[in-house]
């Protein structure tokens, strides 16, 4: 981090990160780096398909190519291949979509238009570097890299090169995110839980870096004011790094955000609820695995003779759930529309290279998520 574009903000942070003491929060303050969309003037590539490749075919890497075989079909793609350092998982992976495993990742490279970098986070930055110096596209999974600095190298040369940068927060796709952003506008308090029995994966990094940085993302994208300060407390239980922490973020505009994250949990747990403010108060609980929750807000005095009451109330599940001075808070599931996040994700990927647009998650905005992870972490 360079001294000369933070600013520091006077209200210190009350009690120490993963129990250390903390100065007072550093605000990114980078025009080139920050998390607006890039406004490109480059005209859309007239190609018949994007030719796309997946490094790496492990737990995730795995689903990428399945999901890219899947566009392949349905003739939105051309699925170049796979590489894996394990020459052996590549040529699995590849015998079962019927493309080809490459000896290497220039190999890679020099067939394929645009890249998932689905690897250990110590190899992201080498990795992405180097596609883009080569002039190729990149969906990079998260974290993003392990230093701020490698982030915004690679942000730097993805806008000098006009290539798609696009960083793997997949809850940005998920059904649940898209509904939050109409559904509650003013968004005052926000408590995430995010859970899962110890993996046997990303061992290379903490649980903020392996699962808090999905709510980090969403909470940054959805709430759009500065951090004004950061507390937080984290314990490694079974690795070096922590396995569960908490983080509470205040922002300018008053509103506070609280997140859990564990890898130590007997169960997986992926959940966000949202006290938005404004004319229409209401909680939204939502269950980001489940595509599902409920809605809560106020109903009028008159309420019994309301036409929209009694529609609310005919649906399955919706209640009355508690009155006060002839109000009633009313439940109501919610409509989602329930869709595969990660295959989203993906073809949001190929339509960003396709038209030469900044992507929902671009690299600027990953570094921002990655930047608040490390205040948490140091």
């Amino acid at each position: 981090m360079s001294a000369g574009l933070w600013t520091p903000i006077e209200q210190p942070s009350a009690c120490a990160a993963l129990g250390g003491h903390r100065p007072p929060l550093q605000v990114a303050q980078t025009p080139a780096l920050s998390a607006a969309p890039l406004q490109w003037h480059t005209p859309p590539v007239a190609v018949e398909k994007i030719r796309v490749a997946v490094i790496g075919t492990g737990s995730l890497g795995k689903e990428h190519a399945r999901l890219y075989a899947e566009l392949a079909r349905s003739g939105q793609v051309e699925f170049a291949g796979v590489f894996d350092a394990n020459p052996e998982a590549a040529r699995k992976h590849a015998a079962a979509h019927g493309t080809r495993a490459f000896a290497s990742i220039d190999e890679a490279a020099a067939v394929s238009d645009a890249l998932s970098i689905v690897t250990p986070t110590t190899t992201h930055f080498d990795i992405a570097k180097s596609l883009l110096e080569q002039g190729r596209h990149v969906l990079v999974e998260k974290p993003m890299t392990e230093r701020s600095d490698q982030a915004a190298e690679l942000v730097r040369l993805a806008h000098e090169r006009k290539l798609v940068l696009q960083v793997g927060h997949v809850e940005r796709f998920n059904p649940v995110f898209s509904y939050l952003e109409t559904a509650a506008p003013e968004p005052r308090f926000i408590e995430c839980h995010r859970l899962s029995p110890f993996p046997a994966r990303s061992t290379d990094i903490g649980v903020v870096l392996d699962l808090m940085i999905h709510d980090l993302d969403v909470v940054l994208a959805f709430v759009r004011s500065p951090i004004v300060s950061v507390d937080a407390v984290g314990i490694p239980v079974l690795s070096k790094s922590e396995d569960i922490a908490n983080a509470r973020l205040r922002f300018a505009n008053g509103c506070v955000a609280n997140l859990t994250a564990s890898r130590i949990s007997p169960e997986r747990l992926r959940k966000i609820r949202v006290f938005s403010g404004g004319a229409q108060p209401s909680y939204i609980s939502l269950d980001y695995r489940e595509q599902k929750g409920f809605i809560y807000r106020l109903a009028g005095a008159d309420a019994e003779k309301s036409s929209l009451l009694k529609m609310l109330l005919s649906a399955n599940d919706s209640a009355i759930v508690s009155e006060f001075a002839g109000k009633k808070i009313v439940r109501e599931p919610v409509p989602i529309a329930k869709d595969e996040p990660l295959k989203l994700e993906l073809a949001h990927f190929v339509g960003c290279v396709r038209e030469r647009s900044t992507p929902k998650v671009s690299g600027a905005s990953a570094k921002h998520a990655l930047d608040v992870a490390f205040e948490i972490t140091r």
